[in-house]
């Protein structure tokens, strides 16, 4: 993908979190089953980062359940990061860093650090690019200890007939279906006005082939969520 392509997207996926950060936080008040099946798996005194963390429900969740190790949040979204300092008990260890993972220097706030456990659920897919992607993967690969493991999760919007009715042509967002790569689409959004959003639906395959790439191998694979239960494609990895 070139340059000004994945400027594009990435433009259009800010403008829709700056625009809808309060209607998308209301349609996340409780963590999905996947999510909370890798909650529960946790050491509670783990060194956690959250890449993505959102409006900080999964923080939340894990001080209820107990946990006490160390927390922060990453996330490119002012909005959804105040609704995070709301919901994060004061009590918790937990810190929250406003950073763009599409930036070059987004890790730069985490120089030094080591994480036992990088957590990223639906955040790849808005990742465009393969290149940006691999450079994200290798920031990520960085942070983490050598036993530690990163996990995420990848939407699966096309195993929903309600959601591929979403899909939209390229053109609505000024965008040629040739300058985009395999796997990506546009989905509208309807909650407090109408929005456009790149995501990319990731394969096996693809994911296996990415985690070679950047000095991964993958521990688990399984699907989760969604009224048929296969709307999330979560994974372990671990460095190689």
């Amino acid at each position: 993908m070139d340059p000004d392509t994945v400027a594009r997207l990435l433009h259009l996926n800010r403008r829709f979190y700056q625009t809808f950060g309060d209607e998308f936080s209301q349609t996340r008040q409780r963590l999905q089953p996947g999510v909370r099946r890798i909650l529960e798996a946790l050491d509670s005194q783990s060194r956690l980062l959250d890449l993505g963390c959102g409006n900080g429900q999964l923080a939340a969740h894990l001080v209820e359940k107990g946990f006490h190790g160390e927390y922060i949040g990453v996330d490119s979204s002012a909005a959804l990061l105040n609704e995070a300092r709301k919901n994060i008990p004061n009590s918790a260890k937990a810190a929250l860093i406003q950073a763009d993972l599409a930036a070059p220097d987004w890790d730069q706030a985490l120089s030094g650090r080591q994480f036992d456990v990088v957590l990223a659920f639906a955040v790849l897919h808005h990742l465009p690019g393969e290149s940006l992607r691999r450079r994200v993967l290798e920031k990520t690969r960085a942070l983490l200890d050598r036993q530690g493991r990163f996990i995420h999760s990848q939407w699966q919007f096309l195993n929903s007939p309600r959601l591929r009715a979403r899909l939209q042509p390229w053109q609505k967002a000024g965008i040629q279906e040739a300058d985009v790569d395999p796997g990506d689409y546009l989905l509208d959004w309807r909650r407090g006005g109408h929005g456009l959003r790149y995501v990319h639906h990731f394969t096996g395959a693809e994911l296996q082939a990415l985690a070679t790439a950047t000095g991964f191998h993958i521990l688990e694979t399984f699907y989760s969520d969604g009224e048929t239960g296969d709307l999330g494609l979560y994974q372990v990895w671990k460095a190689t």
